[in-house]
């Protein structure tokens, strides 16, 4: 008997040269959303190890986990009592979006249904310091609105404590729960915060503002007296701010050219903890409050750093990280210690780590002269010569940005030989305020262009086989492949829309009753831009559309309603065109549950070897 022993090399080429299917993609699993135990000795978590979310718990500092909830469907969040083993968490019911409140036990086994409302959407506010409340907003009365009510978790007593036609959501308990904060969304552009008293139920503004103004990440001072926050108020980029309550002053404690995001505050006060976005990378940053001092941060992959919180004593940071060739896990920083701890350590279905492929961060020039920042991605071994088929991926939004975190999907096709390309067209956060107001209403179509002018680019770059590119993007994104396919057909050898807009007057109408004013903030008003909103529409412009066209959609989704993907379909095949359609009865605004995920996804790739190959 004779034995080879292979050099690790041999082995690793062996690996990359072995083809996996799109299930074994799929099925590379994700954890996120961690919340420490009172004691700061365990984590609940979420990850889709079933092949849909639900709540986890885990040792904090690592350990074998425990699965706590089994349903069908998606569990959206979770949130740990502050004073005792008990848990708050959110779920809905084949992707309608309609959160319902549940409590239970951190052993799992007893779930109590605390909202029964099934029609109403339910927002978590958060828990009271005491442990004897929840604050939540919820469209109950008129789905339009969003009002905000505080609950008993004993008695199940329920009070509405502020009633407004807007849209009113919590931002947390003050420490001596005397005091909420309310979040008003008055559009992705423009937010006031609000503060209410409990006991008298007096409200004061706190933010009153000219323009446009964003507000976010609300942490309260332990005195009760203050809030810390983000905010972009006379500024391009969201910068980090205090407000003294009873003097309604907002100072500015950094200026930073990047937008910084996650903010977090110890229980004690003594340390703040964010994460600055620096052209779609996250840094982490760490301050000592008391000393004003910038702490040491641990060396973390490259990639995307969220969902940070304090453990209640300060000393543990747990948060989550994803990167292109890292499935979103759950980590811990010790920051007495200074010891980094990854407490998950998610699935990755058989596919080695060193097969992932990681972007180049490009920038091209558009038709204006302005340079759009893109994430360009090459199969492994890929060279000029190749002529590889590539994807243009559209985000979608579109107040959003591509990021580099964790792509199954990219990583797939990557691994099939194609190439991939991210471009964040005008219109996208993260790159400040004036960026992200360039496609308003109006000026829509100039972010199209900018699709246009990353062909451009891809073909320059010769990588790319010019004949064989297509368009790809979900909801505002799948908007974006209908607008490249009608206004530049000759460029795309295929597009795949997944829950996009086709029509802007007929997606207002329908879309949820408390979106439908946001909506019209960024798009336009039916009413008075309604020649112009006709004008943009895809479904208006079918007859140009040369490339073969594939769409997807969820039955339940209540943002961007199936009626958008019947229109597209029905015309194209009116026309004698050619496209594919895929309509899933459980699913809502994009598809969750993972046999769906398969099924759409092998589809999806049948169909672009079809054209693309």
């Amino acid at each position: 008997m004779v034995f080879v022993l292979l050099s690790p090399v041999l082995v690793v080429e062996a690996q990359s040269q072995q083809r996996y299917s799109i299930e074994r993609y799929l099925n590379i699993r994700w954890a996120s959303r961690p919340t420490f135990s009172p004691d700061g000795e365990q984590l609940a978590f979420l990850t889709n190890i079933t092949g849909v979310a639900q709540v986890w718990r885990i040792d904090a500092l690592g350990g074998w986990p425990d699965q706590l909830t089994f349903f069908e469907d998606r569990v959206r969040f979770v949130k740990w009592s502050p004073t005792e083993d008990l848990l708050v968490f959110g779920k809905d019911v084949g992707g309608n979006e309609r959160t319902q409140l549940y409590l239970m036990p951190s052993t799992g086994e007893s779930i109590t249904d605390l909202s029964s409302y099934p029609e109403a959407i339910h927002s978590f506010g958060g828990w009271s310091h005491d442990g004897e409340w929840i604050a939540f907003a919820s469209n109950r009365r008129d789905p339009a609105f969003f009002d905000v009510y505080i609950q008993n978790i004993r008695t199940g007593e329920v009070r509405l404590v502020y009633q407004q036609d807007g849209s009113n959501f919590v931002s947390g308990w003050s420490p001596d729960d005397r005091y909420l904060i309310i979040w008003r969304f008055n559009s992705s552009f423009d937010q006031d915060l609000f503060l209410l008293e409990l006991e008298s139920q007096n409200v004061v503004h706190l933010t009153p503002h000219e323009g446009l103004v964003r507000y976010s990440g609300i942490n309260w001072t332990p005195d009760s007296k203050g809030i810390y926050l983000i905010t972009d108020r006379d500024r391009d980029f969201m910068n980090l701010a205090h407000i003294d309550l009873r003097s309604r002053k907002l100072t500015y404690l950094e200026d930073t050219d990047w937008d910084v995001e996650g903010l977090v505050v110890s229980e004690d006060g003594r340390f703040m903890a964010y994460v600055l976005n620096v052209d779609g990378y996250s840094e982490l940053k760490i301050k000592d409050l008391e000393t004003e001092q910038t702490l040491p941060t641990p060396p973390l992959p490259k990639g995307i750093v969220a969902r940070l919180t304090f453990s209640p004593d300060g000393m543990k940071l747990a948060f989550t990280i994803t990167g292109p060739r890292h499935n979103a896990d759950v980590w811990v920083w010790e920051l007495d210690k200074r010891r980094l701890v990854q407490v998950t350590h998610s699935s990755r279905a058989g596919i080695p780590q060193e097969t992932f492929v990681e972007p180049m961060l490009v920038h091209y020039e558009t038709f204006d002269g302005r340079r759009i920042p893109a994430f360009f991605y090459l199969p492994k071994g890929a060279e000029e010569s190749d002529r590889v088929p590539a994807i243009v991926h559209i985000h979608g939004g579109p107040e959003a940005q591509e990021r580099v975190w964790f792509n199954p999907i990219f990583q797939y096709f990557l691994h099939r030989g194609y190439a991939i390309f991210s471009p964040n067209v005008r219109g996208s956060t993260g790159y400040g305020k004036a960026y992200t107001h360039l496609d308003d209403v109006r000026l829509r179509e100039d972010s199209v262009k900018d699709i246009a002018y990353a062909v451009r680019y891809l073909k320059a770059s010769g990588y790319v086989n010019p004949g064989k590119i297509a368009v790809m993007g979900a909801s505002y994104g799948g908007y974006m492949v209908l607008a490249a396919l009608t206004k530049y057909p000759d460029l795309w050898a295929a597009g795949v829309d997944i829950v996009g807009i086709a029509n802007f007057k007929t997606f207002l109408q329908n879309t949820g009753p408390y979106r439908r004013k946001w909506r019209i903030a960024e798009y336009g008003d039916p009413v008075k831009d309604g020649d112009f909103l006709e004008k943009i529409s895809p479904i208006h412009h079918v007859e140009k559309i040369k490339a073969p066209l594939m769409v997807i959609h969820g039955a339940n989704d209540p943002r961007v309603p199936r009626s958008e993907a019947d229109q597209i379909v029905e015309e194209i095949r009116r026309r004698n065109g050619v496209v594919e359609y895929l309509l899933f009865q459980d699913e809502g605004h994009g598809i969750a549950k993972l046999h769906n995920r398969i099924k759409a996804y092998t589809q999806v790739a049948d169909f672009l070897d079809r054209y693309l190959r």
